[in-house]
């Protein structure tokens, strides 16, 4: 979860057993399963391409494609009661999952009339955990578990000398003349690793071999003339604490790099979430959220693991971390890349050895501080992403590109973190919105953030994270959390069927950004938006390309199975890589450069490297093997040298695409990611004939056409056009025939109580139900001529665009007619929800000729009753803990519009696919009152 509140981010202020324990005969099996499973997730398109089995899939996704939830534990102080109302809530709203992550208290003990926090991993907790994970097995869910609470992992078993390091430069200046010099004094855990002096840390600077490394001595100087200074650098701890830790969870951060900080988290922290599980099955995962270790940028042993990797000694140049010395690029590359690898052998293939180990799996978000790099989610089973920006470069691509390249056929992501702040605004179609820009990213496995526990005594709302969509049953328009869900499950089994189609690689300059790290903020992916623009980005997905990134590693070991490969501006890259694009190059694919071809291969003994990489760049240059484009000319010219997936007649960036190929054809999921209608036509790759229009929202199918095939979107809205092998005969879409606004009297009630007479519009208008959340009950009386060959729909209205809000509260931008989701009754008949454009929905089945009882029960937004009450006075639990979160946007916490905003129509239109009489084949609707 990356974090905002700056306030609660920055520096405050574990070796894998040699032996794998024995695993239980039940985790031997348990692991045998998952293997199984993975294996026949891998063969996708053989398993899942039999003869109209993507249909079948569409219409009746796999029960392992359900999104999940983070499920917080506040305190944690969560009772067996509560656990299982909450699961039993979980599953019948649809999700497939849990993530059990214990954060921070909520009250003090005593604060709420039976209720007390319980210490993380007392026994009292893993008997909690245990009985969720029978539970959630019970109700036919998965279950996994966070290797610690809060995030990144660390805790009281993690002490100084295991804590996050960093390496940090102190100056002194000496004056002509002076002899003697006083070391900085050391904190816990700190030395003085390597002094220098000299006339500048910009010049050359001599290393002091021989000096006293104790707190506060005193460095004795020769006496010259001149001024100097001295550099001393010390490696020390960043200091940072464990962010949001449960009661009895509190500790440093861990340091990622070290074998014993990494062997003690998983004997003291993580084994033990085992032991909840060992009458059962152990947990389907263990997860680790992304690296947020603020300056980790050392560890204990790392001089002697840089000499022994890079061949030199890093502290005879330590100081061109932190200046602009000449050589400094070449060191701080193979110190960046150092880190990385120890990150990887020492953090995420340890925990990944130890979790298969034991019968689990490894789910990770493997980005962040300190560095790893794309190749790095090759380390894991489970790769996590995270961001939901489709157009320029996320964390969320960063893990689909890295599964797509190594063979992973389910990647997740954590969604709606910071989705329409504060906790409880988020609707529907807020979670609709963010969710596509994920799928279009490869994602098809959500992890929703999230679920809280929150118990019957703390009230309604209740308890909510600090931030993110709060998803739980006190929301009461979680009436249509079901079909949300039955959406989103429908999305991720598709997405996992046959295998990625995309034509393009952009290759990431990890190696420009080890070159410019700093001990500061060392992480290669939050460099990457400098080398890799939202505007490349976005001119290869708007010229009607899908890509993935790539990295040496994956180009070196032959991972990359595309046409074309985008080099951006570039200075330095891994001569093998190069190597392998030179061969890749011959064997056909087209190479398209951003800028100039690379000089250099990094690192300060890179000799031979180097010459291999002007070598190869002159061999390119000379055979013409590459072609020089600038970004804004990528939307002409790379049609010239790759056959498109995709495009549109008319250019807009607001739709976005993502495709996939199966042994039964191909299909491409396209999103209107906008506040606007969208009218325009596909442009078919191949020029396929028989295509077909799949509507996830409503399970439907009907022909689309050939060669250019209208579309129309609603706001937001997304389908799925199916390019099929062997043509298959489907209706056409249903035409409108006419659409009539509905107005017989109308009647509302709440909670059972107070029919009243009803009209359009926002029920908060009537002071009393200003702050009331919960469902209204519409009730009116339509009259139909149910004849062969026509169908009828409800029509609740059209969006309204509403102005855009800052990014930290995306959110889908339009005012809805219904707030915030209807569910459907046709003459006692349930015929569904309406949540999401085009606000219509299907009532064919349950109408009848004459009279008909509607029925219209709509769920509004927590946030109206929240709105009532007063912020809770969090002194007491401050005092008693420490101030662990701070609430956000709360003065956004203001009554919603509630109900139906507009008036309803009746239409009719020709039997046919799809939404009956939507605006689905190209053409605006006639007919509209």
């Amino acid at each position: 979860m990356k974090s905002r509140d700056a306030a609660y981010e920055g520096h405050v202020g574990n070796g894998i057993a040699s032996k794998a324990p024995e695993i239980p005969s039940s985790r031997k099996y348990h692991h045998a399963l998952l293997t199984g499973a993975l294996l026949v997730a891998a063969a996708g398109a053989q398993a899942a391409d039999s003869p109209s089995s993507l249909w079948s899939g569409f219409l009746d996704p796999s029960a392992d494609a359900r999104p999940m939830v983070r499920w917080w534990w506040f305190g944690p102080s969560a009772t067996n009661q509560d656990i299982d109302r909450d699961i039993e809530q979980i599953r019948k709203a649809g999700f497939g999952g849990v993530e059990v992550q214990a954060v921070y208290p909520q009250i003090p003990d005593g604060g709420l009339p039976g209720l007390r926090n319980y210490s993380y991993l007392s026994p009292t907790f893993l008997d909690a955990l245990g009985h969720a994970g029978r539970k959630a097995r019970a109700e036919g869910l998965r279950i996994d578990v966070t290797g610690g609470s809060g995030w990144p992992f660390g805790g009281p078993h993690i002490g100084v000398d295991q804590a996050a390091a960093e390496i940090r430069m102190a100056k002194i200046a000496v004056p002509s003349g002076q002899t003697a010099v006083r070391l900085p004094a050391l904190g816990p855990g700190e030395k003085i690793v390597a002094v220098k002096i000299g006339g500048s840390a910009k010049t050359q600077m001599e290393r002091i071999a021989d000096f006293d490394a104790t707190s506060g001595s005193v460095l004795q100087l020769p006496s010259v003339e001149a001024g100097r200074e001295v550099l001393v650098f010390v490696a020390g701890r960043t200091g940072q604490q464990v962010k949001r830790p449960a009661v009895g969870a509190e500790g440093y951060v861990l340091d990622h790099m070290s074998k014993e900080a990494v062997s003690q988290h998983l004997k003291v922290a993580i084994q033990p979430l085992l032991t909840a599980f060992q009458d059962q099955l152990p947990p389907d995962a263990i997860f680790s959220d992304s690296l947020e270790a603020y300056g980790s940028s050392w560890t204990d042993d790392l001089p002697e693991e840089f000499r022994r990797r890079r061949g030199y000694d890093l502290l005879d140049h330590v100081e061109v971390l932190f200046t602009d010395a000449p050589k400094g690029v070449d060191v701080r590359f193979d110190w960046a890349r150092t880190l990385a690898e120890l990150v990887d052998e020492r953090y995420l293939s340890a925990i990944q050895s130890w979790a298969s180990a034991n019968g689990t799996r490894f789910r990770a978000q493997v980005y962040g501080i300190p560095p790893v790099s794309l190749s790095s989610a090759s380390r894991v089973a489970l790769p996590e992403g995270e961001g939901e920006d489709w157009r320029s470069f996320t964390s969320t691509r960063w893990a689909t590109s890295g599964a797509h390249l190594y063979d992973k056929p389910v990647v997740s992501s954590e969604v709606w973190t910071w989705l329409h702040s504060p906790s409880w605004a988020a609707t529907p179609l807020d979670l609709k919105m963010e969710a596509d820009r994920h799928f279009l990213q490869g994602v098809n496995q959500l992890v929703g953030h999230g679920w809280p526990l929150s118990p019957n005594e703390a009230g309604n709302p209740g308890w909510s994270l600090y931030a993110a969509a709060a998803l739980n049953q006190h929301n009461p328009w979680s009436i249509s959390m079901p079909d949300v869900t039955r959406y989103l499950q429908r999305l991720s089994h598709l997405l996992r069927q046959g295998s990625p189609d995309n034509s393009v690689a952009i290759y990431l300059p990890i190696e420009d950004s080890y070159a410019d790290m700093r001990p500061a903020h060392a992480s290669a992916n939050d460099a990457m938006p400098k080398h890799v623009s939202a505007a490349l980005v976005g001119a290869v997905l708007d010229a009607g390309y899908g890509f993935d990134f790539v990295d040496a590693e994956a180009v070196s070991s032959k991972r990359m199975k595309h046409k074309l490969l985008i080099l951006p501006p570039i200075s330095r890259i891994d001569p093998n890589a190069y190597a392998a694009i030179s061969r890749w190059v011959e064997d056909g694919g087209k190479l398209v450069v951003i800028g100039d071809l690379p000089q250099s291969a990094g690192g300060l003994q890179e000799g031979k490297a180097r010459g291999s990489v002007l070598a190869l760049s002159r061999k390119l240059a000379r055979q013409h093997a590459f072609s020089k484009i600038g970004i804004e000319a990528l939307g002409t010219q790379l049609p010239l040298l790759a056959p498109r997936d995709l495009h549109l007649a008319k250019s807009d960036s607001s739709v976005g695409f993502i495709r996939r190929a199966t042994s039964e054809g191909s299909f491409v999921l396209i999103v209107n990611s906008s506040n606007q209608p969208v009218s325009n036509a596909v442009i078919l790759r191949d020029g396929q004939t028989g295509a077909q229009w799949w509507d996830p929202m409503t399970a439907s199918r009907w022909s689309a056409g050939t060669g250019s095939i209208p579309i129309a979107l609603a706001p937001y809205e997304s389908r799925v056009l199916f390019l099929p092998k062997t043509l298959e005969q489907l209706p056409p879409a249903s035409a409108l025939v006419r659409s009539t606004v509905l107005r017989s009297d109308w009647s509302l009630e709440f909670d059972g109580r107070g029919r009243k007479p009803a009209a359009p519009g926002s029920w908060t208008d009537t002071p009393a139900l200003q702050h009331y959340s919960g469902v209204g009950s519409y009730r009116f009386m339509i009259d139909a001529d149910v004849r062969p060959n026509r169908c009828f729909s409800l029509d609740f209205g059209e969006t309204i665009p509403r102005a855009a809000v800052k990014e930290a509260r995306h959110l889908a931008a339009v005012d809805a007619p219904v707030r915030e989701a209807a569910r459907v009754k046709v003459n006692g008949q349930n015929v569904g929800s309406v949540w999401a454009p085009p606000y219509r929905i299907d009532v064919s089945k349950a109408l009848k000729t004459g009279p008909n009882e509607i029925e219209v029960e709509v769920g509004n937004s927590a946030l109206n009753n929240l709105s009532g009450q007063t912020q809770p006075d969090r002194r007491l639990l401050n005092l008693r803990y420490g101030e662990r979160f701070a609430p956000q946007d709360t003065e956004l916490i203001v009554p919603q519009p509630s109900g139906l905003m507009k008036p309803v129509q009746l239409v009719e239109g020709t039997a046919g696919g799809g939404v009956c009489g939507a605006e689905i084949a190209g053409t605006p609707s006639a007919g509209h009152p």
